[in-house]
């Protein structure tokens, strides 16, 4: 299996099943978005855990356009 099926499969899971969702975010979390809170014009919050990162991702992908 190729590391984008497993991304895939992965990003199908409902984050809130998600084992680690309580963990803080991962640095790439982090680091994508800061970039995307910069291009939405919205602060970043240093302090979400992995699944609330990923909720956030997914919002300002959204908003900014550069979701699927």
């Amino acid at each position: 299996m190729s590391d984008d099926t497993t991304q895939g499969s992965n990003r199908e899971k409902d984050v809130d099943q998600w084992v680690t969702q309580d963990e803080p975010m991962t640095g790439a979390q982090a680091s994508y978005l800061q970039t995307l809170s910069q291009e939405a014009g919205e602060p970043f919050n240093e302090s979400l855990t992995k699944g609330e990162a990923s909720k956030r991702i997914d919002e300002l992908q959204r908003k900014t356009g550069r979701g699927n």
